[in-house]
């Protein structure tokens, strides 16, 4: 008998191995040194290994832990504040974004991970201008993380409708090496949990120039390119007036559209444009929460995927989307393009779980440590809760509704456990690496704050939200 850290049985298993969710019924796990060793039927494990945990889960569902492969977690501080109102980024965020300081983003990257891993997230997928100042509190979440620094020459300020961006080629030289220099320091390290990325913000944000060294830079590195690509009209607009071509037109120009991209949300692509992205071999990641909060839109995740491109889910931010929840991604995702096809057999619950778990891996190169759970992978999963109101009742006859059930009626409050690297970081309601109350403590003092030296520039915007306010509708 073999001695492990820790079993895990449970009545059902979705391991998301083959085509489908790879559903094993009364099976167990067998866990050692952050890895899966065994998975197999649970009288087998038991017989073959004793743990010094066990982890029984009657009533329980076992899974790969969530891959959100968008977030801006810092933004979480702003929560709210640009909802419902036309011109996002610059009228919407804008007022509120200029005043963060770094410790306003280490607040708010803490409030999402309490978010987020209350809801079985296990790999964030961090986007940011210095993302060296998030790992550290990433390391102590016990957290998988995948860091992209923001590569910018687009000088910051906010600009009007129409107003072409201006740029100083300095501040993108400044930020590619911000870049290599957290590759360098971070990629491959804490046992292979932090992984490093190349990020340009988006085609409208950056030169020909810099784009074509940021892509030499990667391909040296052997990391991907993670991108805003075609995220909205503003971004159309701008490489139209700069270089007579739409951003996926463009970029296929330069030879950006290819296996090491991954393009985040497509926006304002049609569906000619996602598939030829798809066909090129780049990987997609959808934020549907986001984008239809932002824009009223509904990315084209579907001409993607018929076209055979591998897409992921994302939560992007809280000042759009509102919440760093995949669960609420699976859902939205699942709905908005039943609705927009007008066809209820459009992404199915399965197929929106499998973007939340091994195919987000694929997308972010991560499949052979994550994703499914399987001998030999990293021992990221979670547990849910099947006795809780919104999972009720349980059929597995004539046909299993746990899958649907997972998509369509769960919150994430019916997590019950999450793991990373066999590593128990939250369980039955409390946290083992964060400090909840201090979190909540730390941003609602950052709150008041960047409330009162946001007010002149909200003001002087005078935006949708400005006038809500006026007319006591906020």
């Amino acid at each position: 008998m073999k001695k492990v850290d820790c079993i895990v049985a449970a009545p059902h298993f979705l391991t998301m191995e083959g085509e489908g969710v790879g559903y094993r019924a009364q099976h167990a796990m067998a866990i050692d040194c952050g890895k899966i060793v065994g998975m197999a039927p649970r009288d087998a494990i038991f017989k073959d290994y004793r743990a010094d945990r066990v982890i029984d889960n009657a009533a329980r569902v076992v899974l790969p832990g969530f891959i959100d492969a968008h977030m801006h977690t810092g933004e979480a501080v702003l929560r709210g504040l640009a909802q419902d109102t036309g011109h996002w980024m610059m009228y919407g965020l804008g007022p509120f974004e200029e005043q963060l300081t770094p410790e306003d983003r280490v607040a708010g990257a803490q409030l999402a991970m309490l978010e987020a891993v209350r809801a079985g997230t296990t790999t964030f997928s961090e986007f940011s201008r210095r993302p060296d100042h998030l790992c550290d509190i990433f390391r102590r979440a016990g957290v998988r993380a995948n860091f992209t620094v923001t590569i910018r020459e687009a000088v910051d300020r906010i600009y009007a409708p129409g107003e072409l961006y201006d740029f100083d080629p300095s501040l993108g030289e400044k930020s590619l090496a911000t870049c290599l220099d957290l590759f360098h320091r971070y990629h491959e390290t804490e046992n292979g949990r932090f992984t490093v990325m190349f990020g340009p913000q988006a085609a409208d944000f950056v030169s020909e120039k810099l784009l074509l060294s940021v892509k030499a830079a990667a391909v040296a590195a052997g990391t991907k390119i993670h991108m805003h690509v075609q995220q909205g009209d503003r971004e159309t607009y701008q490489l139209v007036k700069r270089c007579g071509l739409r951003p996926i037109a463009y970029l296929d120009r330069i030879g950006y559209l290819d296996e090491q991209l991954v393009a985040v949300h497509l926006t304002d692509a049609d569906d000619a444009e996602a598939a030829l992205v798809a066909q090129r071999g780049a990987a997609m990641v959808v934020c549907s929460g986001s984008i239809g909060i932002i824009d009223g839109i509904v990315p084209p995740v579907k001409a993607f995927q018929e076209a055979g491109g591998l897409a992921a889910l994302g939560s992007d931010q809280a000042p759009g989307n509102n919440n760093h929840n995949i669960f609420n991604e699976m859902k939205l995702t699942a709905l908005f393009n039943k609705i927009r096809s007008r066809d209820p057999e459009t992404m199915p619950a399965w197929k929106v779980l499998r973007m939340a778990t091994i195919e987000g891996a694929s997308v972010l190169g991560l499949d052979h440590k994550i994703g499914s759970l399987a001998e030999g992978k990293q021992a990221d999963f979670i547990s849910v809760d099947l006795a809780a109101p919104t999972m009720m009742p349980v059929y597995d006859q004539p046909m299993r509704n746990i899958v649907p059930n997972l998509v369509y009626s769960a919150r994430g409050n019916e997590v019950r456990l999450v793991a990373v690297d066999g590593h128990i970081i939250f369980e039955d309601g409390q946290f083992h690496t964060l400090d909840e109350n201090a979190i909540i403590a730390v941003n609602q003092q950052a709150a008041d704050t960047l409330g009162r030296k946001a007010q002149a520039e909200f003001q002087r915007i005078d935006g949708t939200n400005a006038r809500f306010m006026r007319e006591e509708k906020l």
